[in-house]
């Protein structure tokens, strides 16, 4: 008997629950503020996933290097190589050649 209920309660809530979400309305359009305010919030959650990701991979690189030191054994760690920073070279303005005289 309360086999027979649970089964008929959760077979009324998930066939509920679907309806309910599709009859959800769409979200509003976003303004172009509220789109860069979203962009920037994306870009500081990305760097500070990749700082934390940064942070731990070193941790865990260390504990291993103290691990075979405490073995005899010594490891020489390979580093990422990292581009070097973007040149900024200023574009050149199409404008008239200077006039010769």
């Amino acid at each position: 008997m309360q086999t027979t209920f649970r089964a008929l309660l959760i077979a009324l809530v998930v066939a509920t629950s679907g309806a309910a979400i599709a009859k959800l309305p769409p979200p509003p359009p976003q303004t172009p503020e509220q789109k860069a305010e979203a962009a920037a919030k994306a870009k500081a959650a990305a760097e500070k996933d990749a700082a934390e990701l940064a942070a731990a991979q070193n941790r865990v690189a260390q504990i291993y290097i103290a691990e075979q030191k405490a073995k005899g054994i010594v490891v020489h760690p390979q580093l990422t190589s990292t581009p070097p920073p973007a040149a900024t070279v200023p574009a050149k303005s199409p404008g008239k050649a200077p006039a010769k005289k």
